[in-house]
């Protein structure tokens, strides 16, 4: 096999591993602030769920996202919201998620 197509291949496999693994949350230094209180009304719809708002880091500042209704996917899904966790010396984002019961 010639050097270009080993080469070729080599990064292609390369790309499909990071494409197939995801990469890492990036890791914030500083403490993100308390959530902000939010209040909102009547749900617009019976379907609709309260996802709450939260802090995200972005260029180096904290920035509030403001909380919105969500339509829910089936029936008995329940959200589970985002939130910030302590990890490797700093705080990473997870991300909400539906859960089926």
């Amino acid at each position: 096999m010639n050097r270009k197509r080993m080469i070729g291949y080599t990064m292609l496999l390369f790309t499909l591993t990071i494409f197939l693994w995801g990469c890492p949350p990036p890791v914030v230094g500083v403490r993100p602030p308390e959530p902000r209180i939010e209040f909102y009304g009547d749900p617009p719809h019976p379907e609709a769920i309260w996802k709450p708002g939260h802090w995200a880091y972005k260029r180096g500042e904290w920035v509030w996202i403001p909380g919105r209704w969500i339509k829910r996917p089936k029936p008995h899904a329940q959200w589970v919201p985002g939130h910030w966790e302590p990890r490797g010396g700093g705080w990473i984002w997870i991300e909400g998620h539906w859960r089926y019961r």
